[in-house]
């Protein structure tokens, strides 16, 4: 049976050093020597039930390094063993953490994750501040929220407790998200084996749901993560509607099985299915004809998997008489969607809102480059302004996030790959520079910048020039790109990830004005593309890359029109482009 959300968030287990510390201190991150604590070896944090202490090793500064100890690697941002007076601690040492700081497992555990306690205490008669635990499913690639964010108001050590239920391999980070500069003390992890027995936690699939009876009652709009396990294993769930509502359904499935989607009414008839082939996303949109209990119901057709999730999304329109458009956005970037629900508040920074006047994109601090950014093309947005060439760090991060400047990418052998182009905004001098923002960069292969790529954001124009207006949305996944100077997955210190994959999703309308979601129909062109991020691809045209956005979706875990109509959307989404490429 299945186990878990790929969406549950568990953030992260820490190990980590100490030497008595002065806040001030910036000395180079140490190395640790291996060692046990409680008697129990580190290594066992990979299977088993174990409290990880702090009390071998050492770490003085601030500064982000990781620290490795016999279980593996740890990277600690903003974030230092304490022994001093004011530190709270169980043994001798804790970790202490300040302003967004993070605590990091950048190793995975092989046996899951049931429960994990942590515990916790302000440093000294330092103000209040919280935290939160995140989990990864997919070696650090992306995290999720575990659980409620914790207040730490003591400076006595508090246990919170989170219900993780995650099957297969799993790590784990702590974050630091409100307090600024107020300290806290994390001390003794203690983690135990998943057990197939099921469980309740936020995000995920909860067991037994194997019929009607047993189905999982959802709360709408919902995503989240689930397991078919074996042959013979369903899943249900339940939500409720009223006659005239329109409910979307979508489910990305691993690339090596076949999955279908089904809804059901109240007595379990099916309404609307969806039975698409191995590794498709499937997806239905149907307006409820009455109101009451409907049902999710998830099978496999061929295959199963106990270690790979899928993700569900279920929404439901807020009124009755079908799909309700979403308010028109702030920014005429979104007006086709925020492609992943990024948001403002720094409590989520690997999917952080930033809204600018030339584009708007998520940001994701730990990788140092954007999830994706959107922009709007015009020939209100061209003009005759000069290339300004200011490569710069972005000063309008939260406090404390690393600022990726304009030499990172220096001697890397990737080009400083802009998302919204420097051509796309010639209008005014000040649109112009707004692209040389480092937050608007990739690190990307030269014949790929260079070659295809430029060339498909040279044709966006002529769209533009033949009397069309185009939302254009770019993003990055996977790790790890061929550059001038060979393979790589970070630069800049391990600052900054090297993607593996670039994508583009462009949306071809005629140029007028109002809500331009409004104006996507069944025929409207999308120009979806995904190319690797490497060398060698520098003559190839850029047609030669085309997908599908369904494609893209189910690869990156973004949902890039989700202010069009669902039924247009299942419409253009499963289409890959075939118009000319000149």
């Amino acid at each position: 049976m299945f186990k878990r959300i790929t969406k549950i968030a568990l953030a992260c287990l820490m190990a980590f050093l100490i030497a008595s510390c002065s806040d001030n201190t910036l000395a180079p991150v140490d190395s640790v020597s291996p060692g046990l604590e409680n008697g129990i070896s580190t290594n066992a944090l990979t299977t088993g039930t174990v409290t990880e202490g702090f009390e071998n090793g050492s770490k003085t500064s601030y500064a982000s390094g990781n620290v490795t100890l016999t279980s593996g690697v740890w990277l600690l941002t903003d974030a230092l063993i304490g022994t001093s007076t004011s530190d709270r601690f169980a043994g001798t040492r804790s970790v202490r953490i300040v302003n967004s700081g993070i605590v990091r497992m950048t190793f995975d555990r092989i046996s899951g994750a049931g429960t994990v306690s942590i515990k916790h205490a302000k440093y000294g008669s330092d103000a209040n501040s919280s935290w939160e635990l995140w989990a990864s499913t997919n070696s650090g690639t992306s995290w999720v929220k575990v659980g409620s964010t914790v207040a730490t108001s003591s400076t006595t050590l508090s246990t919170a407790t989170f219900t993780a239920n995650i099957s297969g391999t799993v790590r784990f980070e702590i974050r630091k998200v409100s307090g600024g500069s107020a300290r806290i003390n994390i001390d003794d992890i203690t983690i135990t084996d998943y057990s197939s027995g099921g469980g309740s936690g936020s995000g995920g699939e909860i067991e037994p749901n194997n019929s009607t009876s047993q189905a999982q009652s959802l709360t709408l709009p919902t995503t989240f993560t689930g397991f078919i396990s074996s042959a013979s294993d369903v899943d249900y769930f339940r939500f409720t509607g009223n006659s005239g509502q329109s409910v979307s359904i979508s489910l990305t499935v691993p690339s090596t099985v076949d999955y279908d989607l089904y809804l059901l009414n109240a007595s379990g008839s099916v309404i609307s299915r969806s039975e698409l082939g191995t590794g498709t996303r499937e997806s239905i949109s149907s307006t409820l004809s009455t109101s009451g209990t409907y049902y999710v119901y998830v099978n496999s057709y061929s295959g199963s998997s106990a270690s790979s999730g899928y993700s569900l999304s279920v929404s439901l329109s807020t009124s009755g008489g079908g799909w309700t458009l979403p308010p028109l956005p702030s920014s005429v970037h979104l007006y086709m969607g925020n492609p992943s629900n990024a948001s403002t508040t720094t409590s989520t920074p690997t999917n952080y809102l930033m809204v600018k006047s030339q584009y708007t994109l998520s940001y994701h601090r730990d990788k140092g480059i954007p999830n994706w950014v959107a922009w709007h093309v015009d020939n209100t947005w061209l003009g005759s302004a000069q290339r300004q060439d200011d490569f710069r760090n972005d000063a309008t991060l939260p406090t404390g996030w690393y600022q990726v400047g304009g030499n990172s990418y220096s001697g890397s052998g990737f080009d400083r790959g802009h998302n919204c182009p420097s051509a796309d905004r010639t209008s005014t001098t000040a649109n112009n520079s707004a692209t040389f923002l480092m937050t608007n960069m990739i690190p990307q292969s030269p014949d790929n910048n260079q070659g295809p790529w430029a060339n498909l954001e040279n044709y966006t124009r002529t769209l533009v020039a033949q009397g069309n207006e185009c939302y254009v949305i770019m993003g990055q996944y996977g790790t790890g790109g061929t550059g001038s100077s060979g393979f790589k997955t970070t630069i800049d210190g391990g600052r900054v990830t090297v993607p593996n994959r670039v994508w583009k999703v462009i949306i071809v309308i005629p140029a007028a004005s109002g809500d331009d979601a409004t104006r996507v129909t069944n025929s409207t062109r999308v120009i979806a593309v995904d190319m690797p991020n490497s060398q060698g691809i520098r003559n190839n045209s850029w047609g030669t890359y085309r997908t599908t956005v369904d494609a893209i979706e189910q690869a990156s875990g973004v949902d890039i029109m989700s202010r069009v109509s669902p039924t247009i959307q299942a419409v253009l989404e499963s289409k890959v482009d075939n118009g000319p490429t000149l």
